[in-house]
């Protein structure tokens, strides 16, 4: 759908085209975007006066095997491995020749997880001096932010950023997207990641995709500590609550099949090496008898799953919806990892309805980190003119979403 807002970008006179890398977690991204002026044939999302056309959007995951999570020095090390791949795979599914073709290199700055991070600057680095490209760094929030603006056409929503390593609520004011609240210990997705991990979910593909599935088969909602403080919400206690349901007697744990499958990076929907299989489903049967035949109050994993989705997602609505009320906003976009899951837009959706609005979200293609949200906000800041010297294309983990400098919005 046509965007109307106004835009300082300069009118283009001809097609501008991005390479964005990201890697700042455990998901190695590469995307190929192009910025083509209006006045042609070609389809895409019109967007600040150009049409955005997304040319490929490839990905590689680093998965542990169930109850692991992923260090910094590994997750590190698999980028290294996978880069090359994934970066010629991205460059032979957009249709272009070579990179000598693209305009800037664009790359995640931080925030993240530091040796992946620095990892994926080196060969941005490389890339750059190789065909003497310009860098852009980019802030890996206000990229997940700008793509779900281009892929949803949302004009001007309150913003919730949830993913692993992130949670805030966000809204956009003279060029700055402010944050209205966040989490005070650990984000979202990780909340969840921890917990797949205690009652021995798989990584495959993600454990907050398996804690999603779960969920749905859960009959019981659990008491847990709601831990909303004002704007910002503390997870770490609902997170130790949870686990400690684990260690009731009335607890009737599952064990997770474990998968050997390798799992491939997808290239626009393909596989590139090896077919990803999701985890089999727990057990639908829960024992609900003791060995006498007495009638137990059992607690299960699904259970536990629901139990946490509901309370964490309900604090996430509940904070959102303060940001709304404040700045007088209907509309709300979700973005980041754990913005896939259908409960939470769900949720959410609810919520926005009952205030006149809309909730708008993205597919697992754009939630989850992938290099063609870096293209877009690299490009977007590149067509203002801003570049990353190669002395200053440094990395850090902690990358404010209010520090980066929104030129091209008004």
């Amino acid at each position: 759908m046509p965007r109307t807002e106004r835009t300082p970008l300069p009118a283009l006179s001809r097609p501008y085209l991005a390479l964005g890398l990201e890697g700042s977690a455990n998901k190695l991204g590469a995307g190929i975007i192009r910025h083509s002026p209006t006045a042609n044939d070609r389809s895409g999302v019109a967007l600040n006066n150009a049409t955005v056309e997304i040319l490929s959007n490839v990905r590689h995951t680093y998965v542990t095997p169930p109850g692991e999570g992923f260090q910094p020095s590994d997750t590190a090390k698999h980028h290294k491995h996978w880069i090359l791949c994934v970066v010629s795979e991205s460059v032979r599914a957009s249709g272009i020749q070579s990179i000598d073709e693209i305009d800037c290199i664009c790359y995640t700055k931080g925030p993240g997880m530091g040796a992946p991070l620095q990892s994926v600057s080196l060969i941005a680095r490389t890339l750059a001096q190789m065909y003497e490209k310009p860098l852009v760094g980019v802030n890996h929030c206000v990229g997940h932010i700008e793509m779900g603006r281009t892929i949803t056409g949302a004009q001007n929503p309150v913003v919730l950023y949830v993913s692993g390593g992130n949670t805030q609520v966000v809204a956009y004011s003279a060029q700055r997207y402010r944050i209205f609240g966040e989490t005070l210990d650990i984000a979202v997705g990780n909340c969840l990641d921890r917990f797949a991990r205690v009652i021995g979910l798989s990584n495959d593909p993600s454990p907050g995709y398996n804690i999603e599935k779960e969920a749905r088969k859960g009959k019981r909602l659990l008491h847990l500590p709601f831990g909303t403080k004002g704007m910002d919400v503390s997870l770490a206690g609902i997170l130790s609550a949870t686990e400690a349901y684990t260690k009731d007697k009335r607890f009737i744990p599952s064990v997770a099949p474990r998968s050997t499958a390798p799992v491939g990076a997808l290239a626009n929907g393909a596989s590139l090496a090896g077919t990803a299989q999701h985890s089999k489903d727990l057990a639908e049967d829960t024992p609900t008898c003791d060995v006498q035949g007495n009638q137990i109050d059992a607690i299960t994993p699904a259970d536990l799953c629901f139990s946490l989705q509901e309370h964490v997602f309900a604090m996430l609505v509940e904070i959102t919806e303060r940001a709304m009320a404040h700045i007088g906003s209907r509309d709300v976009l979700i973005v980041g990892g754990v913005g896939s899951n259908v409960r939470l837009q769900e949720m959410m959706g609810i919520m926005a309805q009952e205030r006149g609005g809309n909730v708008f979200a993205t597919d697992e293609r754009f939630c989850i980190d992938n290099g063609i949200m870096i293209a877009h906000a690299g490009l977007l800041a590149y067509r203002m003119g801003q570049t990353t010297p190669l002395e200053k294309s440094t990395t850090t983990q902690r990358f404010r979403t209010d520090a980066p400098h929104i030129q091209w919005r008004t």
